[in-house]
């Protein structure tokens, strides 16, 4: 389990995390989190609490969006927000050549390329967010959900889904 934190892209997150506050870490699981509902059971919380980090393509260019375990992202309002109709879910393989991360490991930060983030409001439920940071097993935490919107260079909370539970 030592040499998955010694990846360049684990050690890309934990370097990128701890310039904005060093308590973050990165978490080893003991058990897979390949879905926001296993990471949830390993780490004891809510799966809301747990950020799905979202690549899509946006005609020309790319951008995550950052979004609740228990929610869905809304590809018709991600069109009005971006006031584009071309938008779709990134292929598997754009995700790693874009992020540097391969799908169900996509952290939120310290991606290959530059990328817009939009952040759903529904996060802001949570005082704890957990999020991905490279392998299945991997996750690191965040302390406040405000170090999600500062370290990510997001524009801010945003409505990225249908309704409200």
């Amino acid at each position: 389990m030592e040499n998955l934190l010694n990846k360049d892209s684990v050690k890309r997150v934990k370097e990128f995390i701890k310039k904005f506050s060093p308590e973050l870490e990165v978490l080893v699981l003991d058990t897979s989190a390949k879905t926001a509902m296993d990471a949830a059971n390993s780490l004891k919380c809510d799966v809301g609490a747990i950020v799905k980090s979202l690549l899509f393509k946006a005609e020309d260019s790319f951008l995550i969006c950052l979004i609740a375990g228990d929610r869905r992202c809304s590809l018709n309002k991600l069109k009005k927000i971006l006031q584009k109709k071309d938008v779709s879910m990134a292929s598997a393989d754009e995700v790693k050549k874009i992020t540097g991360f391969s799908i169900g490991g996509v952290a939120p930060v310290a991606h290959l390329s530059n990328l817009n983030i939009l952040i759903d409001n529904s996060l802001s439920r949570f005082p704890y967010l957990f999020a991905a940071s490279k392998f299945p097993r991997h996750k690191f935490a965040s302390p406040r959900r405000t170090s999600i919107l500062r370290f990510s260079g997001s524009f801010g909370l945003i409505s990225l889904i249908n309704r409200p539970p």
